[in-house]
């Protein structure tokens, strides 16, 4: 009864639903006790149906919004939307219909979905296949679970009772894939792995038959996240971040990167199952696009809860990070990293359609300002008594972090008190243009931009140079450089504020042309020598983080890096610190090492240009 009266106001109301945003608060979700397995398995059921209807209706406009994602006292949702609301900005004067359960969304979206796909709870990666085959096919991701109550029993055996077009487990809830055999449908001998074969199918029926064009893909933690909810973040299920892969037609998975080893999350495996599988997945992506463009990945390994020693692998964290991005490298694939901590993020399918400008310039210096400001005497020398620094501010190389630490130092009071370097990887207008546009717009003279590891995307473009190397072919880097050059060429970025070449090869010729191409004011990678010039861009060589939350502890370990250097020219990272610390960082360090004098990233790398053009000169 209380369906059919839901029915009839929904139907009331829907006279204008094509214009009607839709409000689904979801914040409850977010207070639900992770000790109660019955509640995280509603959770779940709830945020995964929602992030597959989200996709699947914002898909061509926005008009499904959903509030979830929380950082400490912030509500991180509930933020950009009333932002975005105010007067003049992008959705204001919309009428709003808000819901409360995904049950009443689905119900007023039923008309959008074809059905559903329903997946074996007992077989955790169909959960990630669920999702990738909800956004080809229109349907609803809903885990099997006959029990009453269920969200599978409220919406397929009662109220919309959507029909279920694609099983991943059989009807009776016994299991599809078994590990042994033949996959379903088709002759491929199976992997030898339950996890693995469910990824298998899909490269068969969705992948090679070009339903799936392979543009994007999310690593996402499947379904065993349920067994180990409170390893992290409450939020880390990183449910709400399909909605954009989902509306894109991606792919979704979660696998180890290593082949040393069986899968922490699957130790009957043969070592290596999950890798080759990746491998697979990665590179039947690279050739539905003929080897000429990038996948967007977005997501990051696990580690809190797979395939590290935190776990009962032998990896550790980081390594476990450059194994990945040095994978990917090979397969014209970069990631957008959603890593652990800050890696929820929601609504990226609505805010996709946000209206952003063409350009977003920024100025650059000239020798004539570098004089003025007595950096250059009148033959154009560099001023030597004094060591320049410059501080990465980072690292927002995750659409999910930018999001939720936007609000918070961002928007901070101390911010334009002293220059900054943020360092933003332009990428990120992919899933959160809404932010990217806002920080352009409420930037100090003192804020300026460029891009963070390693570019317009996170690959280690040493690794995809070896690939091309490798194959006798140029497209590797062609490809990159061809992707950045218009992320660049849109937020008027000429610097890349760091690399991170991780375990892979330093960058050669190849990589520093391509680079010379989009960021021809500088980069920092971390092999190379102290500083150099390629053709006329700067290389300056990255050194060590600033990681102490105590500014003056942060302060002394700068001061000593600047003093150990073996050139009047420095670069520090910092990782999510406030613009009080850094400007609390910058005045100790001033005030222990008078000589060393803060720059703002034009006049940094500019000097830095010009002091290397003028040992090079002494040189010939």
């Amino acid at each position: 009864m209380r369906y059919l009266v839901f029915l009839i106001m929904l139907t009331f109301c829907a006279g204008s639903r094509s214009e009607r945003l839709v409000y689904l608060n979801l914040r409850h979700l977010g207070t639900v006790d992770y000790a109660d397995s019955s509640a995280v398995l509603a959770l779940w059921d709830e945020l995964h149906a929602a992030s597959t209807l989200q996709g699947i209706v914002n898909r061509h406009r926005p008009r499904l919004y959903v509030d979830y994602v929380v950082n400490g006292q912030k509500a991180i949702d509930a933020h950009w939307w009333s932002l975005f609301r105010r007067k003049g900005e992008w959705l204001a004067g919309r009428d709003t219909l808000t819901l409360f359960s995904v049950d009443e969304a689905v119900t007023y979206f039923r008309k959008e979905l074809s059905g559903a796909v329903v997946y074996d709870p007992q077989v955790a990666s169909t959960s990630n296949v669920a999702s990738a085959v909800a956004g080809i096919e229109n349907l609803l991701a809903v885990r099997y679970d006959r029990s009453p109550g269920s969200l599978y029993s409220r919406l397929c055996l009662a109220g919309p009772s959507l029909p279920v077009r694609r099983w991943l487990v059989r009807e009776d809830g016994t299991p599809l894939f078994t590990g042994v055999g033949t996959l379903p449908g088709c002759q491929r001998a199976s992997s030898g792995s339950v996890k693995c074969d469910p990824y298998l199918w899909f490269i068969e029926h969705y992948m090679k038959t070009g339903r799936c064009s392979g543009r994007c893909a999310g690593y996402y933690p499947d379904q065993k996240w349920r067994l180990t909810p409170k390893r992290t973040n409450p939020n880390h299920h990183q449910l709400t971040n399909h909605d954009y892969f989902v509306s894109r037609k991606g792919f979704f998975f979660d696998l180890s990167p290593w082949g040393d080893e069986p899968a922490t999350d699957d130790p009957l495996q043969p070592p290596g199952t999950d890798l080759r599988t990746l491998q697979e997945l990665l590179h039947t992506a690279d050739s539905l696009g003929q080897g000429k463009r990038m996948c967007h990945i977005g997501g990051f390994p696990a580690w809190a809860f797979k395939y590290t020693k935190r776990v009962g692998g032998t990896h550790e964290d980081v390594d476990t990070e450059w194994q990945f991005s040095e994978l990917i490298s090979h397969y014209n694939a970069f990631k957008d990293a959603d890593a652990i901590g800050l890696g929820a993020l929601a609504n990226a399918s609505f805010w996709q359609h946000f209206p952003l400008r063409r350009r977003y310039a920024q100025p650059w210096v000239t020798k004539a300002d570098l004089q003025a400001r007595g950096l250059l005497d009148a033959k154009g020398r560099v001023n030597t008594t004094r060591t320049y620094f410059i501080i990465y501010i980072g690292d927002y190389d995750a659409a999910s972090w930018l999001s939720q630490m936007t609000p918070l130092l961002w928007d901070a009071p101390q911010r334009g008190e002293l220059p900054m370097m943020w360092c933003i990887s332009p990428v990120l207008a992919q899933r959160v243009p809404h932010v990217m546009h806002y920080i352009r717009q409420t930037a100090s003279p003192l804020d300026y931009f460029a891009a963070s590891d390693n570019g317009a995307g996170y690959m280690m473009p040493g690794t995809a140079e070896a690939q091309d190397a490798a194959e006798g072919t140029l497209r590797h880097i062609d490809a990159w450089a061809s992707h950045c050059q218009k992320f660049y060429r849109q937020w008027g970025l000429t610097l890349t504020g760091f690399i991170i070449d991780g375990n892979g090869p330093a960058m050669g010729k190849r990589s520093l042309d391509a680079y010379a191409r989009f960021s021809p004011n500088g980069i920092v990678p971390q092999k190379c020598e102290p500083a150099s010039l390629h053709g006329s861009m700067p290389v300056l060589r990255s050194d060590w983080d600033l990681v102490s939350d105590d500014p003056h502890e942060a302060a002394q370990v700068l001061v000593d890096r600047i003093r150990l250097s073996q050139i009047p020219f420095h670069w520090s990272r910092c990782i999510l610190k406030s613009p009080a610390w850094y400007n609390e960082v910058v005045r100790e360090a001033t005030r222990i090492e008078p000589s060393a004098q803060l720059l703002d990233a034009p006049t940094f790398f500019a000097l830095l240009r010009c002091w290397l053009q003028e040992r090079a000169d002494t040189n010939r």
